[in-house]
C-alpha cells in the first residue's frame, strides 16, 4: 500500500511538473507576435534573401521575441497591392510607388529604411544598333505602367523635348518584360535590373539610350512598414533595421564572407557573383545606417518628392477625384511637409536608421 501510494504521488508530481513546464514555456509559440514583409527581385533588395537564408532575420526577430516572415513575390506591383490590402505589414518598393499606391490609397506608411537609389539600374532600351533617345518618337514602349519606369521615361523625354503623347505605353509586368522585348513587334522597353542587364547582355540589337544615372537620387528603393503597425510594435521596426544593416555590413566587404553573400544574392536573382556585382555598380547602396539616415535628412529628398508627386498628380495617381497635388501629405525629418498636413500618409523617418548608426538596436 505504501509503495502504491508513493507511486501515485510520484505520478501526480510528474503530471504537475509537466503541466507547469508547458505553462511556463514562453507562451511561446502561440502568443509570439507575427509580422510579414514582402519583397521582389531587384538588385537593391537581394540582401533580404541572404538575411533569411543565413538566419539573420530570425536572429533579430528572436532578440525581440517576435516572428518575422520575409516573403518573396514574383510580381512587384502585386506585392505592393497586397501590402496596401493589409496582407503584409511591410514591403519593399520605390518612393513613387509608396506615394501612389499605399499612401494615395489611404494606408499611412513609414519609410523605415532608404536602402539605395538607382544610379543606372533603370533604363530605356531601343531595339536596333546606334539608336538614340529621340528615335523613340511614335513607338510603343513596354514598361510597368505608372511605376518608376514610367517616371523615368517622362524624365527622359524632357531631355529631347518630347512628351508622352508622342508615343504610346504598353503596360507590361516586370516578370514579362524580358520575353516582351524578344517579341518581333516590340521596339522599346523600360526595365529595371536584373531584367535590364538580361536584355542588354542577351540581345545584340539592344541599345541603352537613357538610364537613371542621369537623374541620381530620384528613384529610391526602400523598405516601408505600415505606420500603425510600427507605432504599436516598434520591435518589428528594430528587428527589420537590425537585420538589414547587419547584412549590409557583411555584403559590403571584400572578404570571403562578403563575396559569399554577394554570390548568394546573385544566384537568387538569376545571375552569378560577377553579374550581381555589375548590377551593384549601377546601384548607389547605403551600406551604413549613417549614410541612409543622412540621405533621408537631406533637403534634396524634399525636392525629389516634389517632382515625383507632380508627375503622379499629372497621371491621376493620387487617388480618385484628387483635385490638387497637395491631396496626400508627405512628412520629412525636421517637421518639413509637402501637401496636406492633415492627411499625412507617407513619412520619411530616419529614426530606426539613426538607432542602427548609434548601436541602439
Amino acid at each position: 500500500m505504501a509503495l502504491r501510494s508513493l507511486q501515485r504521488l510520484a505520478l501526480v508530481l510528474t503530471t504537475f511538473l509537466t503541466l507547469f513546464a508547458i505553462a511556463a514555456t514562453p507562451a511561446a509559440a502561440a502568443d509570439k507576435p507575427k509580422f510579414k514583409l514582402a519583397w521582389t527581385i531587384y538588385a537593391g533588395w537581394m540582401p533580404w534573401t541572404y538575411a533569411v537564408d543565413k538566419g539573420i532575420v530570425k536572429k533579430w526577430a528572436d532578440k525581440y521575441g517576435i516572428d518575422i516572415e520575409v516573403v518573396q513575390l514574383n510580381d512587384y506591383v502585386e506585392s505592393i497591392n497586397q501590402y496596401t490590402a493589409g496582407k503584409f505589414d511591410g514591403v519593399t518598393l520605390t518612393n513613387m510607388d509608396a506615394l501612389t499606391i499605399p499612401a494615395a490609397g489611404g494606408v499611412d506608411t513609414t519609410v523605415l529604411i532608404n536602402g539605395d537609389f538607382s544610379n543606372g539600374n533603370d533604363g530605356v532600351i531601343l531595339k536596333g544598333k546606334g539608336k538614340k533617345l529621340a528615335d523613340i518618337k511614335g513607338q510603343k514602349v513596354n514598361l510597368v505602367e505608372l511605376s518608376v519606369s514610367h517616371y523615368l521615361l517622362a524624365r527622359a523625354l524632357e531631355t529631347v523635348k518630347l512628351k508622352e503623347k508622342d508615343l504610346s505605353v504598353v503596360n507590361t509586368s516586370d516578370a514579362d518584360i524580358v520575353a516582351a522585348y524578344k517579341a518581333p513587334g516590340t521596339t522599346a522597353v523600360v526595365p529595371w535590373n536584373p531584367q535590364l542587364s538580361e536584355i542588354l547582355n542577351g540581345n545584340g540589337d539592344a541599345t541603352l539610350v537613357f538610364d537613371s544615372s542621369k537623374i541620381p537620387g530620384e528613384i529610391i528603393d526602400m523598405t516601408v512598414i505600415n505606420t500603425s503597425v510600427l507605432k504599436k510594435s516598434p520591435e518589428f521596426g528594430k528587428a527589420i533595421a537590425g537585420a538589414w544593416f547587419e547584412t549590409m555590413s557583411i555584403m559590403s566587404k571584400n572578404d570571403p564572407q562578403g563575396q559569399d553573400a554577394r554570390a548568394n544574392m546573385g544566384k537568387a536573382s538569376g545571375t552569378d557573383l560577377s553579374g550581381y556585382e555589375k548590377q551593384l555598380k549601377t546601384t548607389r547602396m547605403f551600406y551604413t545606417p549613417a549614410e541612409a539616415a543622412a540621405f533621408t535628412e537631406s533637403a534634396d529628398l524634399v525636392k525629389t518628392m516634389n517632382l515625383v508627386r507632380n508627375f503622379s498628380f499629372d497621371h491621376g495617381l493620387l487617388g480618385q477625384g484628387a483635385k490638387s497635388v497637395d491631396v496626400v501629405g508627405i512628412e520629412f525629418p525636421g517637421g518639413k511637409t509637402l501637401g496636406d498636413k492633415n492627411n499625412i500618409k507617407l513619412r520619411f523617418s530616419p529614426e530606426y536608421m539613426r538607432m542602427a548608426a548609434q548601436g541602439k538596436l
